[in-house]
C-alpha cells in the first residue's frame, strides 16, 4: 500500500537520503561543481605554496554543452494511423507544443540540463501544470516547468533509472516558510497545523549563512489503477491532500550522463577526471614553486663577520666559518628546473582532452593549413558525444510525451491556432470564393477527448534542420533539376505557402493545363484512328 502521511512519506526520503550517502552522491557533486567553477584549492593546507588553477574541466564542459546543444530542437508528430481526425490531432499538438516550449522558456533549460548532466551525472525536468496563468481565453491555467538538481530527486527503486518504471518518487524543494504556510492555507490546511511549519536545515544543499529560512517541502508521485496521485508533505504536516493529477506519466523527465549498472543516477563526466585535474595544478604549483626559490641566487654570509643580512628576495641563509671559505658572502645557485616537468604536465592536459572529446581540432587549436582534415578531425573528435546527443534527443520526447499528458489532463475546452496549411486545407477546404486556404484557423478542441494521444502519435525530435523549410525547398529544387520529379503539380503542392503566395491558384492553372494537355493528346489519338481506318474502307 502507497503510504502518503508525512511521517511515513519522509522516511521514505531518509531511505533516499541514505542511498545517495552510500553512494558518495553529495560529496561527488560537492567536489564536481567546486572544480567546475574553479575552486580546485580548497581545504588544503599549504600557506607557502602557489595555488594556480589550469582549469581544463570547464572549457571541456563547456565544448561538450555546446556541441550537444548548438542546434536548435524540432519536434515533428506524426499519427500512427493516418486518418483526418488523426492528422488533425497531430496538427493540434503540433502547434500547442511548440507554443509551450517558447512560453515556458524550456529550450533555454538545455543548456543548464546538459551542463548538469555532465557535472553532476544527471538532469531532471519537473513539469507541472500552474492553473494562476492568465492565457487571454476563458480557459486559465498553462505549463511550467523547474529543472531539479539530482540530489532533490529520490526514486522508490533507485536500481531502476527508468523514471516511468518507479513505484514512487519523491521530490525536495526548499522554500521559505512563508512560501510553504501560504501554500498549505490556500489548500485549506487549519492553521493550527500549517502554524508549526518551521526552518530545517539540510547539509547536502551547500547552503552558507546562518539567517537559513528554508523548509524542505516534499511532492510525492505515485500511480493508482493507471493514474498518477501526489502528495504534498514536511516532516510533519501535509501540506496538500491527496489529490488525483489526472496524468498517466509522472512529470519528471530525467537523463543521466553515463549510465551505471544498478543506479538511477548517471556518472559525471569529470567524475573519472579530477585526479587529472589535481595532478596538474599540483605540478604547476611545484613549478612555480621551483622558479620563485631559483629564480635568483641565494646569498650566503659569513654570520661571524656580519651579524645580520637579509634582501628578501632571494632570503640570505646565515653560516657559520667554512660556508663562505674566506669571503665574506658568496651566491649560490639553486637547480635548473627539469624540462620534463613541463612535458608531463602538457601530455596531461592534452591526453586528459582527449579523453574528454575535446582534442585540439576540436576546440580549433589548429592552424588552418588544411580545412578538410581539420573537419575530418572534428567530426571524429565528437563522434563521441552522439551517444549523450541521442540520449539528449530521448529525453527532449520524453517530456515532450508529458507535456501532451499535461494537455489531454488540465486544458479541457481551448482555443487553438492552427498554422499547417496543409492540415487548414483538410480541415476546412479552400475558400470558394477566392480558392485559397486560410494562413492559420482558429480552433475550439476538448483535449479531455484525446486520452490515448501518446498512444497514436508518434513523436520524433532531433536537429530542427531535418524539418527546415529551406532544406524542404532546396531539396526539391535539387530533385527537379536533375529531372527525377517532373510533376510539376507535385512540386508546387510540397513548397511551403508562405513561400508561394497564391499558390492554390497556380496549382488550379497547372491541373487546367494538364486537363486541357489530356483532351488535346485524346483528340490527336482519335483522329489518328481515324486516318488509319479510311484506307482499309476505300
Amino acid at each position: 500500500m502507497i503510504k502518503h502521511l508525512p511521517r511515513d512519506v519522509w522516511a521514505e526520503y531518509q531511505r533516499g537520503v541514505d542511498y545517495n550517502t552510500a553512494i558518495d552522491l553529495y560529496e561527488t557533486v560537492r567536489v564536481n561543481r567546486n572544480f567546475f567553477l574553479g575552486k580546485q584549492w580548497e581545504g588544503l593546507n599549504a600557506p607557502d605554496l602557489p595555488k594556480p588553477v589550469m582549469n581544463i574541466m570547464k572549457r571541456v564542459i563547456s565544448y561538450q554543452t555546446s556541441m550537444i546543444t548548438s542546434d536548435d530542437v524540432g519536434v515533428s508528430f506524426t499519427p500512427f494511423r493516418k486518418t483526418r481526425d488523426a492528422e488533425l490531432i497531430a496538427s493540434v499538438f503540433a502547434s500547442e507544443v511548440e507554443r509551450v516550449l517558447e512560453q515556458a522558456k524550456i529550450k533555454e533549460l538545455h543548456r543548464d540540463a546538459i551542463r548538469n548532466a555532465s557535472v553532476d551525472g544527471d538532469a531532471c525536468l519537473y513539469l507541472y501544470f500552474d492553473p494562476e496563468v492568465e492565457t487571454g481565453q476563458e480557459a486559465k491555467g498553462d505549463i511550467r516547468c523547474e529543472l531539479l538538481d539530482n540530489i532533490n530527486v529520490y526514486f522508490g527503486n533507485p536500481y531502476l533509472n527508468n523514471a516511468q518504471k518507479q513505484p514512487y518518487i519523491i521530490l525536495a524543494q526548499r522554500k521559505t516558510v512563508r512560501e510553504v504556510k501560504e501554500e498549505a492555507k490556500a489548500n485549506g490546511v487549519p492553521e493550527a497545523e500549517y502554524a508549526s511549519i518551521t526552518a530545517d536545515r539540510d547539509p547536502n544543499q551547500g547552503e552558507a549563512g546562518d539567517d537559513n529560512d528554508l523548509t524542505t517541502l516534499l511532492t510525492k508521485f505515485w500511480r493508482e489503477e493507471g493514474t498518477v496521485f501526489a502528495v504534498k508533505v514536511t516532516q510533519t504536516v501535509t501540506v496538500r491532500e491527496k489529490w488525483d493529477t489526472g496524468l498517466t506519466l509522472y512529470p519528471i523527465a530525467w537523463m543521466p550522463w553515463e549510465t551505471v549498472r544498478a543506479s538511477y543516477h548517471g556518472q559525471a563526466s569529470i567524475t573519472g577526471l579530477i585526479p587529472n585535474q589535481i595532478a596538474i595544478n599540483r605540478l604547476y604549483a611545484m613549478l612555480i614553486r621551483s622558479v620563485e626559490m631559483n629564480a635568483f641566487p641565494k646569498l650566503v654570509y659569513d654570520s661571524s663577520k656580519i651579524l645580520q643580512w637579509s634582501n628578501k628576495v632571494g632570503e640570505a641563509i646565515a653560516v657559520t666559518g667554512g660556508g663562505v671559505t674566506d669571503a665574506i658572502a658568496t651566491a649560490v645557485r639553486g637547480a635548473d628546473v627539469s624540462p620534463q616537468v613541463m612535458q608531463v604536465i602538457e601530455s596531461t592536459v592534452t591526453m586528459t582532452r582527449d579523453f574528454m572529446g575535446a582534442s585540439d581540432a576540436a576546440l580549433g587549436n589548429v592552424k588552418p593549413d588544411n580545412t578538410s582534415a581539420i573537419i575530418a578531425v572534428q567530426q571524429a573528435s565528437s563522434a563521441p558525444l552522439d551517444l549523450q546527443k541521442r540520449a539528449f534527443h530521448a529525453w527532449v520526447e520524453e517530456y515532450v510525451r508529458i507535456i501532451v499528458d499535461l494537455m489531454r489532463a488540465c486544458y479541457g475546452v481551448r482555443t487553438v491556432m492552427l498554422t499547417d496549411r496543409d492540415q487548414i486545407e483538410a480541415y476546412v477546404g479552400v475558400d470558394p470564393t477566392t480558392g485559397e486556404t486560410p494562413d492559420f484557423l482558429e480552433t475550439m478542441v476538448d483535449f479531455a477527448q484525446m486520452g490515448d494521444a501518446n498512444m497514436r502519435l508518434k513523436v520524433d525530435v532531433g536537429s530542427a534542420a531535418y524539418w527546415s523549410e529551406i532544406v524542404q525547398m532546396q531539396t526539391l529544387d535539387n530533385l527537379m533539376a536533375k529531372g527525377i520529379l517532373q510533376d510539376a503539380e507535385v512540386f508546387v503542392e510540397q513548397i511551403p505557402a508562405k513561400y508561394l503566395a497564391g499558390k492554390n491558384k497556380i496549382l488550379e492553372r497547372i491541373r487546367k493545363e494538364k486537363e486541357q494537355a489530356q483532351q488535346l493528346q485524346q483528340l490527336q489519338q482519335a483522329q489518328q484512328a481515324q486516318q488509319m481506318q479510311m484506307p482499309t474502307q476505300m
